[in-house]
């Protein structure tokens, strides 16, 4: 009987340390996860044996951001509209990119600009979830003109409602795609569609070109959109870039997880809300490109078309809206995306700096006379052109008089990326693209902010609709070279 009870003693202690070990095993591996939960959004890094993999490592997710309270104010044109329902749904279409301890996220909202202090607000709510440092976090605005506005530009305000909604959208969007992050690979090429960008400023005859008298311009003589039949139109003042870029992320084993695509047309044209061509590109790659896989995100980012659009104006015979621009894009970067060869040991890095440029104010005299032709108006939105730019007058008069923007540089492997707050001339862009140092570098404009377009200094002189003073182009006339320098420090500090 002692001998029984002493074995069976045993045995219960011995059960007991097997109880114990695994309890203490599992509050080990539940502390190893909340840990990862907390450092890198609770997505698992391992591959199949428990030691994380080495190389690149993505994640995407689209979120929907189209607006759930109606109705909305829509921006992008001369005066307020507001829309009641969803045409197309909006998204914010993004990406986190992981290689050793580095991580970045890219994100592309279907909006016509966002302002830095709302993007500001989204990358610290994102960082707060996902462990990237917010100066890591990029996120960009297509420019589509159909969508809910989130910055007050010309004659439309930002919708409050909209932007309460946006905020916290943007954060979840980069959270949920940190939380998809697996090991990937990537590859890049560029496609060439030149059937949807053409100059859209033109040279005109003296005393031709379209003027207002709040515009802090005198003596125009380019125009925007002059329209086919216009006689008195001399020449374009700027060529076009017809680059398609396409990058591509999938998984080790080759399947898609997303594509980026970069083109430089201001954009199509669609009822509101609709995300344009952006939208339904998107779609296109995400049915023919990964067969319609619901993880699957594509992006189609804006590069530099602040002087260019889809409007040819020798010839009246064309046609086009976003359905044919998005085939035609799709088509472009389908062919690109056949030929891309993919590595996954693929460094990745972003670089950050702000710059200071002073803003574009009237003078007490023009101010006066600005603030006593909105008198009759009482405070209700402009009816007419000379209405909108006497209101930017008083508005830009009331903001400080110098203004911090943000610069951004990404580097993913061979492939480099400058961005900008602004909207920006071709030639601008082609400037980045020729004289940076990495060879395939391209450009995404509205990022990080909505500061305005940035005319070449020459462009100034000639004055037209895209350097009329507003908030939708404030800056100094000198911001465009300044902007360039900076960017391509940034790109040579990245440099091997």
């Amino acid at each position: 009987m002692q001998n029984k009870f002493f074995s069976q003693r045993k045995d219960r202690i011995s059960n007991h340390r097997f109880v114990f070990v695994s309890v203490i095993a599992v509050l080990l591996s539940v502390s190893v996860s909340i840990g990862s939960d907390w450092i890198g959004g609770g997505n698992d890094l391992s591959a199949g044996s428990g030691a994380p993999e080495s190389g690149l490592y993505v994640g995407a997710y689209a979120i929907n951001i189209s607006p759930i309270e109606f109705p909305v104010i829509v921006n992008g044109g001369m005066y307020e509209r507001t829309a009641d329902k969803v045409i197309e749904p909006l998204h914010a279409r993004c990406f986190v990119l992981k290689s050793g301890e580095k991580k970045i996220a890219i994100c592309v909202v279907d909006s016509c600009m966002v302002p830095r202090d709302i993007l500001d607000q989204s990358k610290a709510m994102a960082s707060k979830t996902t462990g990237i440092a917010v100066e890591d976090i990029m996120i960009s605005s297509t420019h589509t003109h159909s969508a809910p506005s989130s910055f007050g530009a010309l004659g439309s305000s930002a919708d409050p409602k909209y932007v309460r909604f946006l905020i916290p959208q943007l954060a979840k969007g980069i959270k949920f795609a940190n939380d998809r992050l697996q090991p990937a690979q990537m590859g890049f090429g560029i496609g060439e569609n030149k059937n949807n960008v053409f100059n859209r400023r033109w040279l005109m005859e003296p005393g031709t070109a379209a003027t207002n008298r709040f515009s802090g311009k005198v003596d125009d003589r380019a125009q925007m959109n002059p329209g086919v039949a216009n006689g008195n139109k001399i020449r374009q003042l700027g060529g076009v870039d017809t680059d398609v870029y396409v990058v591509s992320f999938q998984d080790r084993a080759g399947k898609p997880i997303g594509v980026l695509a970069n083109y430089s047309t201001h954009y199509a044209g669609a009822p509101s809300l609709s995300a344009d061509y952006f939208g339904l590109f998107a779609n296109l790659i995400q049915k023919e490109w990964s067969g319609g896989d619901t993880k699957f995100v594509a992006a189609m980012s804006n590069g530099t078309s602040g002087d260019t659009n889809c409007l040819d104006f020798t010839d009246a015979k064309r046609k086009f809206d976003r359905f044919t621009v998005a085939r035609e894009l799709a088509d472009t970067a389908l062919a690109t995306l056949k030929e891309i060869e993919y590595r996954s040991d693929v460094a990745i890095e972003m670089k950050q700096a702000e710059l200071e440029l002073s803003i574009r104010q009237a003078d007490e005299k023009e101010l006066t006379a600005a603030k006593k032709l909105l008198e009759p108006l009482k405070g209700s939105k402009p009816r007419t052109l000379e209405q909108v730019y006497a209101r930017e007058a008083v508005l830009l008069s009331q903001l400080p008089s110098k203004r911090k923007i943000v610069l951004q540089a990404i580097r993913i492997g061979d492939l480099a990326i400058a961005t900008f707050p602004n909207e920006v001339f071709t030639e601008t862009g082609k400037k980045i693209k020729t004289q940076s140092p990495i060879k395939a570098t391209f450009n995404i404009e509205l990022a990080n902010g909505a500061d305005g377009y940035i005319p070449p200094p020459a462009h100034h002189k000639l004055g037209g609709y895209t350097t009329w003073r507003a908030r939708s182009s404030c800056l100094e006339e000198d911001a465009e070279p300044k902007i360039v320098a900076r960017l391509l420090k940034l790109l040579g500090s990245m440099k091997d």
